[in-house]
């Protein structure tokens, strides 16, 4: 089928900008000696697929995109019968075209490179060849972070992520024991955080060389927990880096024989796997390159661009930490839109668990307050919010897209999130006290999201259908799963 000149695959293979791009990664390969690429794309939850090709088709994979079933968005998965999620085998493939402002080498393995890809539809599609792949949660987040742009004369969401995981030890039969981290549950000690130290360090090194520039780390209060921060940019510049990352740990406790453990509640007692995501709008700024390694960069200057300078329209200059009117209204947004939110950025069964040990930093309260830990929005600083309901297990562009589509409406509809509160839920409601929360588990969580067509509108084509059907899959399997906690509870009762 001829490509048809008013596709999106047409306009973006056509892009003069893209063009040159290509034609640096050309050279890339060449000078930095790379074998093979990955080529990858991130899926509905999160995960990273793709395929590995020979970087001498690089020229090629560039113009025509790289084959791959469609299907592999719901991570080529089934559910509790068995059944493909959403897709069955006869379904089509997508193209999996790279953004070549995305390559970079990969620090452990010289010889590798990997780069982000956006889907499309493919060509002999019936109803729309060379579109934009829907279900393409990256590809998303692109689009709709320039809609918003476009829409609001500039105005853009920068975003920094606090991503805690927990490093685990290995049993003797190679799982995971839950408590047996590489630190004690004491938080900020340096003496703990030097413990670490090969690990941490390794981290740092491989983030550097791929464009993460890394600003500080410490031990926190569960076994093996350690939260790595890295520097705060444009929103899909962050999620990229936080797959990113994710990667780097998994790579880093391979050579350990550690567990990266990015389950969000693992224990009981203890702090959870947070990720909170600290948001604030600029307008204005400029990029710049970061030089986090010596001599020649190990991949496209983009990747290791950050966007510095502008206004932070958020941040009343005036002092305090109330936001701006600006401000007032994105977090009007966002509060609208708590409950919907929720089921992104806490979207696994477990993830609940982090809400139900309360009293343990995790918020409940469907609230906003300044510097309060209760409240799911916490102003963490007079320049930015913090959106606290979001943990380690997140497919932060999904997430991400949602909260544009978010803002946009607490900023087109001037939405007032009312006054902060500065009581402490947990306490509050431990009392007997009204208060309103954010969803308890995830089946009250999705159907927060059914009913929200705001937050929907991330989620175009089938990619509802899909997310909704994964995750009510989890929680039917849940249901019918009898726990250890069945059995101590009632093995032994009398009605």
């Amino acid at each position: 089928m001829a490509l048809k000149e008013d596709c999106d695959l047409f306009r973006e293979l056509n892009d003069p900008q893209r063009l040159e791009r290509v034609a640096r990664v050309a050279e890339k390969i060449k000078s930095l000696g790379i074998e093979y690429i990955y080529y990858q794309y991130v899926s509905i939850t999160g995960r990273v697929l793709g395929k590995a090709v020979p970087a001498r088709h690089w020229a090629n994979n560039a113009r025509k995109g790289v084959q791959t079933w469609m299907g592999g968005v719901t991570n080529v998965d089934t559910d509790m019968n068995g059944s493909l999620y959403g897709f069955s085998a006869n379904d089509g493939e997508v193209l999996a075209l790279p953004d070549p402002e995305t390559f970079c080498q990969l620090p452990w393995d010289k010889s590798i490179a990997r780069v982000f890809c956006t889907l499309f539809y493919g060509l002999e599609d019936a109803k729309n060849p060379g579109g934009y792949f829907e279900c393409d949660v990256r590809g998303n987040l692109k689009r709709f972070d320039r809609e918003f742009r476009e829409k609001h004369n500039g105005l853009h969401l920068r975003v920094g992520m606090e991503p805690e995981m927990l490093w685990l030890k290995k049993n003797p039969e190679g799982s995971p024991t839950p408590y047996s981290g590489i630190t004690e549950p004491y938080a900020y000690h340096i003496g703990q955080f030097e413990s670490a130290r090969a690990v941490w360090k390794q981290v740092y090194e491989y983030a550097h060389a791929m464009g993460l520039d890394m600003i500080q780390g410490d031990v926190e209060d569960a076994p093996g927990l350690l939260e790595l921060n890295f520097a705060f940019d444009d929103a899909v510049r962050t999620c990229d880096r936080l797959t990113t990352y994710r990667q780097i740990c998994n790579e880093v406790a391979r050579q350990h024989g550690l567990i990266a453990c990015f389950m969000a509640k693992p224990m009981m007692g203890v702090p959870a796997n947070g990720c909170h995501h600290n948001c604030s709008i600029w307008s204005g700024g400029e990029p710049q390159v970061q030089q986090l390694v010596s001599g020649e960069l190990p991949g496209m200057e983009e990747v290791f661009t950050y966007t510095k300078g502008g206004v932070n329209e958020f941040e009343n200059k005036e002092g305090g930490w109330l936001p701006t009117e600006l401000g007032h209204h994105a977090l009007g947004g966002a509060l609208k839109h708590i409950g919907a939110l929720t089921a992104i950025g806490a979207s696994t069964v477990n993830s609940y668990r982090r809400f139900a040990d309360v009293g343990l930093w995790a918020p409940i309260g469907a609230n906003w307050g300044l510097q309060n830990r209760s409240c799911t929005i916490r102003i963490s600083a007079p320049d930015r919010f913090e959106f606290r309901a979001v943990d380690a297990m997140v497919n932060q562009h999904l997430f991400c897209a949602a909260l544009v589509k978010a803002l946009d409406d607490g900023l087109t509809n001037k939405i007032d999130p009312g006054a902060p509160e500065d009581r402490n839920v947990v306490e509050v409601m431990k009392a007997g006290g009204h208060v309103d929360l954010i969803p308890l588990n995830l089946n009250e969580a999705l159907d927060a999201l059914k009913k929200d067509d705001l937050v929907l509108e991330a989620m175009p084509g089938r990619l509802y259908e899909l997310y909704d059907l994964m995750k009510r899959d989890d929680w039917k399997r849940f249901l019918k799963e009898v726990t250890n906690w069945d059995h101590e509870r009632y093995m032994d009762c009398l009605p």
